[in-house]
């Protein structure tokens, strides 16, 4: 199957805000500890018309429907440089999705390139940036999922910012670590938001990799910073694109997409973990 990955040069900036909608609150989820579908799984689109390896995200629900993200690139249809969200190919809502530690295949809920095609988006920070989908949860796996981030805990808040200099925290998943876990959790710094806040580059030990697309971001503080979008070839190799998950979600709910709220994780936020 093939990976999906995008790459990308950094462009100009440009302001434009938008009010993240408040946190889930989920009376029970699965214990940490033995949830199988949780941030950092496996996401599979296996079709010939597209798609590919991802990480999977945050953890969403509306009304009875549980939805784990994943970036929306990850349902491509074109090259792996095919990266303007306003007029890339996407296969379409309804297709089955493997989920990692799921008994059934999820389905692609909604997708920011779809909705921004649909709605004839101009904005050329959103059209390069908002790179987010949902995938639907099959509800005889709801009793599985657990919202919080392996290793690092969290998210302690749906929505967060991040200034340059600041430490973020990553749990990619990519099938070409050969099931090395040791790999998946990435600590690094943030080099602030650029392009209207609508992306925040990283730079993390170890970068990204083909297959992390869609990884969940932390703030230094645990907070919901963003989705690994892009790996960067200029001008500094081997650093990444975080697409702002507020803006992202903001954006879908605005839109027409599911009115999802964010779950918060149940762990802690823990911070330093892998210096310790």
């Amino acid at each position: 199957m093939r990976i999906a990955v995008r790459a990308l040069v950094l462009s100009a900036l440009v302001g434009v805000g938008f009010a993240a909608p408040p946190a889930a609150s989920v009376d029970r989820w699965a214990p940490a500890s033995t949830a199988t579908i949780h941030p950092g799984v496996q996401t599979t689109i296996d079709s010939p018309d597209g798609g590919g390896q991802c990480t999977a995200n945050f953890v969403f629900t509306a009304g009875d429907d549980v939805y784990i993200g994943q970036a929306a690139h990850c349902a491509g249809t074109g090259a792996a440089n095919e990266t303007d969200g306003c007029d890339a190919g996407s296969l379409p809502l309804g297709t089955p999705v493997e989920v990692g530690g799921a008994s059934r295949p999820g389905t692609l809920a909604y997708s920011s390139w779809l909705t921004m095609q649909a709605v004839g988006e101009t904005d050329p920070n959103a059209c390069a940036h908002n790179d987010f989908a949902l995938i639907r949860l099959d509800p005889a796996d709801h009793d599985a999922v657990n919202p919080s981030v392996p290793v690092w805990g969290g998210p302690v808040a749906a929505d967060a910012t991040s200034d340059g200099g600041e430490d973020v925290y990553s749990y990619g998943n990519s099938g070409l670590r050969l099931g090395l876990a040791v790999l998946s959790p990435k600590e690094g710094v943030s080099f602030g938001a650029q392009d209207g806040g609508w992306t925040h580059p990283v730079y993390t030990v170890t970068p990204g990799v083909p297959g992390d697309s869609g990884s969940a971001f932390l703030d230094a503080d645990g907070g919901a910073l963003g989705v690994l979008s892009t790996l960067v070839i200029a001008p500094l190799t081997g650093s990444n694109q975080v697409s702002d998950i507020g803006r992202a979600v903001a954006y879908m709910r605005a839109h027409g997409g599911p009115a999802a709220s964010m779950a918060l994780g149940t762990e802690p936020f823990r911070s330093g973990v892998l210096a310790g």
